[in-house]
């Protein structure tokens, strides 16, 4: 249903020039692994979670260049259609719009207390006189806040609603578009909805379930004639894998290796990816589960060395868990060769241990957790 009509003013940024109208147009945005890290965190020790929106986010940026714009069509002042208006504040379309609100975020926030994380710049933390705390996690224009007493969420909400234009809304229930179920002290994260939204999207939704995403038997290869459906091939891994970063690590080797094939995809290819459909009508349900225990963090690795004749690379993957659930994972061709199965894993094991001091680094500064972080356990291939 229409919940309201908005029209919005937006520059035309394609016109800017480079070095003129704008310099840097950067902005950090927040991981995924960092909200997944800080809702197992949640369950572990038992935080509130709250969400709220800035409304006109890119509004509140304040502009370091001098930039005009033509009058707004319907909006042009009678015998003055000639003259031109200056910005005085930041616009939807310009290219450093991003950029410049994020700037005025970090400093409104920073005068009220809160320290920025140092390995995600989009993660704030405040700590209290009485071992309280508050988190505030930043997508953009959605903030998601993490508080140990709900006076202290309540405070931080006043806060932010005093410098910006917010909606409160509530206890969080969706992130990013994937649900966010709390039972007692636990959690779960799925994306159930978009799932069925794809099943249905692509025709897919009537097809029989199989238990396994991936047939291991098959051994795909490039396509050197004529392909099949490329661009709608391409829509479809583009799909599946916003679902595998998001919370599906169970598809992230079967996506992995189908992306590889959509420049000129052929039958044996629309099989494979077929079987991830099939796969996924029967898991329409599945999630991420994250309990109180345990609190630790712990990786696992491994490798699959050139499992095909025509690859020259082998497959790394990895999974990091907190609280009984994945909060990180990833399955990608390897960027060198690797000359044995060893190889292979000390390599899939360095690309691991890189995300490990992500993470580690990450947990340093946040309050919750008793100082030193200890080493991060990696299991490779079941051994520690």
């Amino acid at each position: 249903s229409i919940e309201k009509f908005k029209a919005r003013l937006v520059v035309i940024g394609c016109k800017q020039i480079e070095g003129v109208d704008f310099f840097d147009t950067y902005s950090p945005v927040s991981k995924v692994t960092t909200i997944r890290v800080l809702i197992a965190l949640a369950c572990v020790f038992n935080l509130e979670i709250h969400q709220m929106d800035v409304k006109t986010a890119f509004l509140n940026g304040e502009l370091e260049e001098e930039i005009y714009m033509n009058q707004p069509e319907g909006f042009v002042e009678q015998g003055k259609e000639k003259k031109v208006c200056k910005l005085v504040k930041s616009l939807y379309g310009l290219k450093q719009a991003p950029k410049q609100w994020h700037e005025k975020f970090d400093q409104v926030v920073l005068s009220y207390g809160f320290q920025i994380n140092n390995s995600d710049k989009c993660v704030y933390v405040k700590q209290f006189d009485d071992n309280g705390c508050v988190i505030l996690c930043l997508y953009v224009d959605d903030i998601l806040i993490f508080g140990s007493n709900m006076h202290f969420i309540n405070d931080v909400k006043f806060f932010l609603s005093r410098n910006f234009d917010m909606k409160d809304l509530g206890r969080v229930d969706v992130i990013l578009g994937i649900k966010l179920i709390k039972k007692n002290d636990d959690m779960t994260f799925t994306q159930s909805y978009y799932v069925e939204k794809l099943l249905k999207k692509f025709n897919y939704f009537d097809v029989k379930p199989v238990s396994t995403p991936y047939d291991s038997s098959i051994k795909l290869k490039k396509n050197l004639s004529k392909g099949i459906s490329s661009h709608k091939y391409s829509q479809i891994i583009g799909s599946l894998l916003h679902l595998t970063n998001f919370s599906r690590p169970d598809i992230a080797y079967a996506v992995g290796r189908l992306g590889r094939y959509t420049n000129n995809p052929d039958h044996s290819h629309w099989i494979a990816l077929e079987r991830v459909f099939r796969y996924l009508k029967g898991t329409i349900n599945y999630g991420i589960h994250y309990t109180c225990f345990p609190a630790v963090i712990e990786g696992f690795s491994d490798a699959n060395w050139i499992s095909d004749s025509d690859e020259t690379k082998s497959t790394s993957g990895y999974v990091f868990t907190l609280a009984g659930g994945a909060v990180s994972w990833k399955s990608a061709k390897q960027t060198i060769i690797s000359r044995s199965t060893m190889e292979a894993e000390i390599i899939a094991l360095d690309t691991a241990t890189s995300e490990a001091e992500f993470l580690k680094n990450l947990l340093c500064d946040l309050p919750l957790l008793n100082k030193p972080i200890p080493p991060i356990p990696m299991h490779c291939d079941s051994q520690v």
